[in-house]
């Protein structure tokens, strides 16, 4: 299973309301547990695949159980940012890709926090498979926040900006 497979699994499950589900399949173990409805939160715990247990054992001696891995539930002052961040607009990326803040290397950035766009400004470039992506801006308002670093990866749907549209 490759990492957009499990992606996309977890989606699945908060979706479908499920509040556990467990796949095992050859060498891989993955628990999905959901929390309530009103916390949104969703803890993943993946065991260690059991064919890299079993290199360090002995024979006589059981197998050291799978340490699990889990991600740790939104601290109380994340969930508070959440809600002061309802008000604006965010701006998701369209494409995965490469995102990058800036034309070229000697020019200067697109947008800074604090500056004011309208609709089909260029916010950023994503370059993906050796394409670069203008990302034009849906709506106006004023740049609250920058939510990804220059040169890093972007996943679909990943959010960007935040844009306050008063």
């Amino acid at each position: 299973m490759d990492l957009k497979e499990i992606q996309n699994l977890i989606k699945f499950v908060a979706k479908s309301g499920a509040s556990e589900v467990k796949l095992e399949m050859d060498d891989v173990k993955i628990t999905i547990r959901t929390g309530s409805e009103d916390s949104k939160e969703t803890t993943i715990l993946q065991q260690i695949p059991m064919n890299t247990q079993m290199q360090g054992h002995q024979v006589g001696q059981a197998p050291a159980p799978a340490a699990p891995i889990s991600t740790p539930a939104a601290p109380t002052e994340a969930s508070q940012a959440e809600e002061d961040n309802s008000k604006y607009i965010t701006i998701k990326s369209p494409i995965i890709g490469t995102f990058y803040r800036k034309p070229s290397p000697d020019k200067p950035t697109f947008v800074e926090v604090g500056d004011t766009i309208k609709e089909g400004d260029v916010l950023c470039i994503i370059e993906a498979m050796k394409l670069f992506n203008e990302i034009e801006s849906e709506v106006s308002g004023t740049i609250v926040k920058l939510l990804v670093d220059d040169s890093s990866p972007v996943e679909f749907d990943q959010p960007l900006f935040l844009v306050d549209p008063s």
